[in-house]
């Protein structure tokens, strides 16, 4: 007997609009994300050839649309505007929660 399984379309996609505010503006991001951008992000974490700032710029590239990365990222580099690494973490942590746990249908009643 075979060993084989078919994943179908690759899995459930979630395509309600994810969208966040920051001072004041509203920043709008992918309603999904291919897997291997947040694998890649928890394996980045890790090594030791990457540095923090580049997997969360990573991140945000991959995650933001690009009018609204452009925006994001003149706001983190605004000296009279201050990010914390604290709200930036939130942020990061906020999104990636919305892309691996969100649910896909309404849990079914018993």
């Amino acid at each position: 007997m075979s060993r084989f399984k078919d994943f179908g379309d690759g899995g459930e996609v979630v395509h309600e609009p994810l969208s966040f505010k920051l001072y004041g503006e509203d920043f709008n991001c992918r309603p999904a994300l291919q897997g291997k951008v947040l694998l890649d992000m928890a394996s980045n974490a890790d090594a030791e050839n990457g540095s923090p700032g580049e997997v969360i710029n990573d991140f945000f590239a991959q995650a933001l649309l690009p009018e609204s990365l452009e925006r994001f990222n003149a706001l983190i580099n605004d000296p009279e505007k201050i990010v914390t690494v604290e709200t930036l973490g939130e942020i990061v942590g906020w999104l990636v929660e919305q892309y691996s746990n969100r649910p896909t249908q309404e849990p079914s009643r018993s």
